[in-house]
This record gives C-alpha cells, sequence and structure tokens, in this order.
C-alpha cells in the first residue's frame, strides 16, 4: 500500500503571514541602513567641516571691517564689507592685477613646457630601445631624491652670469628641458600599460614615432596628462621660493609674492585686503581643478573607444 503526500497550497484567500515591507509590519531593514547611512554622512560632513573651517575662516574675515579680522569669535562678524577687496586689489605700489597676469604668464608657460619635454622623455623611456636606458631612467628617479634646497646656489649663479635675473626665464626655461623627474616618471608608467599592438598597427601603416606619439600616445593618456597639468598648475601658481630669488622689480612679481607685501615686519600688517587677495587667489586653483577634473573623467570614459 503505497501512501502519497498531499500538498496543501494556500488559497487566495487563505491567510498567510505578511512579509516585511508590505505595509503591515514596519521596515526595520530598510530603517536601520538609513540610519547608517545618515550617521556616516554626519560624520565626514563634520571631518569636511573640519578640515575647510580655516579656510572657511579666511573668507568671511576677508569680509569684516579691518577692526574685527581677529577680534570677532567665530565665522560671522558684526557687518560685512567689500572695503578689504578694494583696498588690496588697488592698495598697493602695483595694482594686484598685475600680480595675477605675471603668475598667468608663468604658469601658462611652465604647464606647455613641462608637458612638452616630460611627454617625450616618458616616450622615449616606455617605448624606444637604446643603449643604457634602464640606467639613465633610474638616475633619472634617483634625482628625486636629491633636495631642492641643495641646488639653489648653483642656479643661481649660473642663471645670473646668463643675465636672467630680473626675468621670468629662470622660472619657465629648466621645465622645457624635462627636468621634473616625477612627471616623467608618472606619463611612463601610464604609457607602459597601454598595449604595443597599437604601435605595431601604426607602424604596418607607416607611422614613424612622431605620428605614433601624437596620434595614438597622447589621445589615450589624456588621463595622464591632465594629472600633471593640475599638478603643475597648482605647484607653478604657489610657486614662492622660485620668484623670491630671481623676481626683484614690482612690476614682475608674481601673486605669492605680492601677498607678501601686505605684511610688514614692523608690526604694520594689513590683514584684511591680505585675506581678500588671498581668498582672489584661490579662484584660478579650483577653477582649474574642475576643469582638470572633468578632463580626466572624460579621457578614462572614452580610452578604449579611442
Amino acid at each position: 500500500m503505497t501512501t502519497e503526500a498531499i500538498v496543501t497550497r494556500p488559497t487566495p484567500g487563505s491567510s498567510r503571514r505578511p512579509r516585511r515591507g508590505s505595509g503591515i509590519y514596519p521596515t526595520k531593514p530598510v530603517k536601520n541602513r538609513l540610519l547608517r547611512v545618515l550617521i556616516k554622512h554626519a560624520v565626514l560632513a563634520s571631518f569636511l567641516f573640519a578640515i575647510l573651517y580655516p579656510l572657511l575662516w579666511m573668507v568671511f574675515a576677508s569680509l569684516r571691517p579691518s577692526n574685527e579680522v581677529f577680534t570677532t569669535i567665530g565665522l560671522f562678524g558684526s557687518s560685512f564689507t567689500l572695503d578689504n577687496y578694494v583696498q588690496g586689489w588697488s592698495g598697493g605700489q602695483v595694482n594686484f592685477s598685475q600680480y595675477f597676469i605675471n603668475s598667468t604668464i608663468v604658469t601658462v608657460l611652465t604647464i606647455v613646457g613641462t608637458l612638452f619635454a616630460c611627454s617625450l622623455a616618458a616616450y622615449a623611456f616606455a617605448r624606444l630601445e637604446f643603449p643604457f636606458r634602464r640606467t639613465l631612467f633610474a638616475i633619472m628617479l634617483a634625482t628625486m631624491l636629491l633636495p631642492t634646497h641643495v641646488t639653489l646656489v648653483p642656479q643661481y649663479i649660473l642663471f645670473n652670469n646668463l643675465g636672467w635675473i630680473n626675468t621670468y626665464l629662470p622660472l619657465v626655461v629648466p621645465h622645457w628641458l624635462g627636468v621634473e623627474a616625477f612627471y616623467i616618471f608618472l606619463m611612463v608608467q601610464f604609457i607602459r600599460g597601454l598595449p604595443r599592438e597599437l604601435d605595431e598597427s601604426a607602424r604596418l601603416d607607416g607611422c614613424g614615432h612622431f605620428r605614433i606619439f601624437g596620434r595614438i600616445i597622447m589621445p589615450l593618456a589624456l588621463p595622464a596628462i591632465g594629472t600633471t597639468a593640475m599638478f603643475v598648475f597648482i605647484s607653478s601658481w604657489n610657486n614662492f621660493l622660485g620668484p623670491l630669488l630671481y623676481l626683484n622689480r614690482d612690476s614682475l612679481k608674481t601673486v605669492p609674492l605680492g601677498l607678501s607685501n601686505f605684511l610688514d615686519s614692523t608690526g604694520a600688517s594689513t590683514y584684511g585686503p591680505l585675506f581678500a587677495m588671498a581668498t582672489l587667489s584661490l579662484v584660478p586653483i579650483v577653477a582649474f581643478f574642475i576643469v582638470s577634473q572633468r578632463l580626466l573623467i572624460e579621457g578614462i570614459a572614452t580610452t578604449g573607444l579611442k
């Protein structure tokens, strides 16, 4: 005699235990997940505020009257004024717009020269075969361990003998000669990650090294180029020691030297205009960072398509 198992399925009208999230029971997992997300964002926002507080304090201090710059506790003062910006922009011996123009000239020439020289050197180390390539690459990396201050005196003597003092040549020309080992190393590592089959296909079509470099490697290396341009812009725009050594005339000074004019060793420093011009000097850096970030995203997204 066989026994058959009878499976009873619930009918549509039968009573079943409702699942969570059906409206009868509260969605505890969803609420707990939302609570954890809110706590994480609150912690991150608090850390971000702590990091940005000095910058926010400088911005709000530039909008206070001069007598309330250091006497006010917190960010907000009793009133807001733009007198610090007016005084800082046109109150010095040279209009502050001249400092912006000088910094722009030096920074643009530095970026173009660094990208040109470092990309060529990186392509040579990554793709060309020549004697002592590994040795020369190791020597180039070893120069990164050499402190910058060691070469200051020999460089100043060289540029002084060439008659380059009080010109932008000492600040620009070295970057056209591929002296930035870090940026060369950055581009070499990126180019090495590109498949060599692309080069071989281009050679079959009759392309030489310069056409391969210009039409294949450079379009694919946009992320490395954007990163290098961003780093060079920040370092060149904020460079204080180089212009301090080689530029003595006020008409040639850059933004960092222009900001130092507001500080007086006798105690008669004008901090309100100083904070106002320092706030304006950050605008090009933030704008260039946003543009470079967009270039990085577009370069990464279209690398495979190109």
